[in-house]
């Protein structure tokens, strides 16, 4: 399906039947990420997204900022679910806590997996780095991104070479990536602490525990910082914790949005 947001159209795939839930991919991704997590988790009407300029999304008139990103999921949720729970991963776990912290009215429960609040030196210093492979050559950049996907694979490692390849169509010409790796980087100079005090809807918090991108630092850092926070580790896993631990990793995120809606309902 196809929706026209702010300067850019949305593809996204809809599936199952109950409460809304918005399901936002991270970098290097698309919506085909979330295949299994749709088909696993029952009671809930999912959709999943390609951001702006990854997959089947356009690029838009992108301006390399996680406020833009935000935007469009806020956009996302006016116009097409209304308020959702929404469930972002690494990238997309920062859009969602930047658009719970702007729009509590439209983010009813956050889930996010593999996400940091801030990007230190190194990680900035990563996407500059990936930033001009692109620019120079991208048959490099190719083998620079399977390399990276191998780095955030702990055990599943049979599972590089379709992986790899999934995620190399689904960054295209590397214009959304470029967008999206700026918008990281930019967690260095502005990062989200600052806005965590605003989120006061639940927040459940997964990481795998043998992240070397997102260790489990950063979700102390998540779970400290904000007022309705739980922790939920993937055992055996790393920062692509949906190829390490797949049933485990769907059926984590069904128990904490069925755990939250409980408690809601109660």
């Amino acid at each position: 399906m196809k929706v026209a947001l702010n300067d850019i159209e949305v593809t996204y795939t809809e599936a199952g039947v109950g409460m809304p839930c918005v399901l936002i991919h991270g970098l290097a991704e698309d919506r085909r990420s979330w295949a299994n997590v749709q088909r696993k988790i029952g009671g809930w009407r999912t959709f999943a997204y390609d951001i702006r300029g990854h997959g089947e999304t356009t690029l838009g008139d992108s301006d390399g900022t996680l406020a833009q990103l935000g935007r469009d999921l806020i956009a996302f949720l006016e116009t097409v679910t209304g308020p959702a729970s929404c469930v972002g991963y690494s990238l997309g776990g920062t859009v969602v806590l930047w658009a719970a912290a702007h729009r509590p009215d439209l983010v009813s429960h956050a889930v996010v997996a593999g996400t940091s609040s801030i990007v230190g030196r190194a990680a900035a210093d990563f996407f500059a780095q990936r930033i001009e492979v692109i620019g120079n050559d991208f048959s490099e950049f190719a083998t620079a991104l399977k390399s990276d996907t191998a780095l955030q694979i702990a055990c599943n490692h049979d599972a590089l070479e379709p992986v790899a390849a999934r995620r190399l169509e689904a960054v295209g010409d590397g214009g959304g990536y470029v967008n999206a790796a700026r918008a990281m980087a930019g967690i260095r100079e502005t990062p989200l602490m600052p806005l965590l005090d605003r989120i006061t809807m639940p927040v459940d918090i997964i990481g795998g525990d043998k992240d070397t991108f997102c260790p489990r630092k950063a979700a102390d850092i998540l779970c400290e910082s904000l007022s309705d926070a739980v922790y939920h580790e993937i055992p055996d896993a790393g920062h692509l914790m949906s190829i390490d631990q797949p049933e485990l990793y769907a059926s984590t995120i069904e128990m904490a949005l069925s755990r939250r809606r409980g408690a809601n309902n109660g």
